[in-house]
């Protein structure tokens, strides 16, 4: 028989994050996104190509920056630490705009079902000046 003063354990809990700048559309030269803005991607791709065999081809090519952060930082400091990297090529992004889709891509993944977070007023700068909508996935 289980003694029954053992209090079950309490689980622990995890919070990861990301921000992610995601350039998309029909790229003729993904190397000239990476020379311009002097950043590695994280994650490129051609229309066609397939994430595996099984998967569906991918509809556009894309460029794909992430913030070069542990994800068990706090968002804020992904946001603000990819905004220092692009902020010098803000003109650059807001021409591409024209033809191809920017955005960032933030996210939010936890165990947690009543946790939250909150975003400083500093993190909000680059999706003004970028003039892009702060969006973010949540993943419970």
């Amino acid at each position: 028989m289980a003694d029954e003063s053992t209090e079950p354990e309490e689980e622990s809990y995890w919070f990861r994050y990301s921000a992610d700048l995601r350039i998309f559309g029909q790229i003729p030269n993904l190397d000239e996104i990476t020379a311009t803005l002097g950043l590695s991607p994280a994650h490129t791709h051609k229309r066609g190509d397939r994430r595996s065999s099984r998967s569906q081809p991918f509809e556009h090519d894309m460029w794909l920056y992430a913030s070069p952060v542990p994800d068990d930082r706090p968002l804020d400091v992904h946001i603000q630490t990819l905004w220092s990297h692009i902020k010098p090529h803000r003109g650059f992004l807001i021409c591409l705009k024209e033809r191809l889709t920017v955005d960032v891509f933030c996210g939010y993944r936890t165990n947690c079902g009543t946790a939250g977070f909150e975003i400083s007023h500093r993190s909000l700068e680059m999706f003004i000046q970028l003039e892009i909508p702060f969006g973010l996935s949540i993943i419970v």
